[in-house]
């Protein structure tokens, strides 16, 4: 492409940056790294899972040095970030300093550091739902290395505890590399409850306002969504509720913010549920007779 076709295209694209609408990062705070969001992440997994994340065999003699380096580089990293996604927050609000974004980051990240033994708790009890709920799974290191159900709930359990502590962008940055990492999208929003394993999980939604009790386990292709996406209901609870010791099968759609599905209950494959269901219920489509001939 010659020189002049290259300026031509410049322009062009100088110009649709200053019409109205464009969809511009101009002279504004300095967003979130989406690279950064991923190396924390990966840091974070490494506290959740030592020995997992890399090629070095950390031992005991190691374990107490390697756990503060990544403790502190966490710290700086998540620091940087939480301070972007609060100073574009608060970029519209003119009585707020760098100073204010400062400090409010600071806090934050200290929360959710304090945080990280009860978040690995959590994450220890899916990993063992995963590896008792499934005949396939032979060894807990099996399940964390390779199931990406568990992989995505590892995320979302970390996202969901910067979504309760109000930050912007970032929860929703990391519920998206779940996503885009293992096919299972999951709001950071969505309560869950301990013991949560989800197999396969391919295709798997669960929306903002899901709330999910303990001992729940959901296949591939589900989704819990809601009934409706108007905009002015962002506020209101669309997703359903789902109560302790629940299966729910391949495909099943559960739909609505009123929706509960009782404890004990199992949802077969394929079914569209839009009303509360019973306790101890079993939902499924009747199964078709080929052996009856028309």
């Amino acid at each position: 492409m010659d020189a002049d076709k290259l300026i031509e295209i410049e322009n062009e694209l100088l110009s649709s940056y200053s019409k109205g609408g464009g969809v511009n990062h101009i002279g504004g705070p300095s967003l979130p790294s989406r690279e950064s969001i991923s190396e924390i992440l990966y840091t974070i997994e490494s506290l959740m899972f030592p020995g997992f994340q890399s090629d070095e065999n950390i031992d005991q003699c190691i374990l107490k040095y390697r756990t503060s380096e990544k403790l502190n580089q966490l710290f700086r990293k998540l620091y940087q970030e939480i301070k972007k996604a609060t100073c574009l927050k608060n970029a519209p609000d003119k009585r707020a300093s760098c100073q204010d974004c400062s400090a409010s980051a600071k806090v934050k990240t200290e929360e959710f550091i304090t945080n990280l033994t009860k978040v690995r708790d959590k994450i220890l009890l899916d990993a063992d739902a995963a590896l008792s709920g499934d005949p396939a799974a032979s060894s807990m290191e099996e399940v964390i290395l390779s199931y990406p159900g568990m992989k995505a709930v590892t995320i979302h359990r970390i996202a969901h505890e910067f979504y309760k502590l109000k930050i912007p962008l970032i929860p929703r940055m990391m519920s998206e590399y779940a996503h885009s990492a293992t096919g299972i999208d999951i709001h950071p929003g969505a309560e869950i409850g301990d013991y949560f394993f989800i197999d396969h999980g391919t295709g798997v939604v669960i929306g903002e306002t899901t709330v999910i009790g303990s001992n729940v386990k959901i296949y591939q292709g589900v989704t819990l969504g809601a009934l409706s996406v108007k905009k002015e209901e962002a506020n209101v609870k669309r997703h359903p509720t789902i109560e302790d010791n629940v299966t729910i099968y391949a495909g099943a759609t559960i739909l609505g913010g009123d929706t509960v599905v009782g404890k004990n209950s199992t949802i077969g494959g394929n079914v569209w549920i839009v009303k509360s269901v019973e306790p101890n219920s079993k939902i499924y489509n009747k199964p078709i007779d080929y052996s009856i001939k028309n």
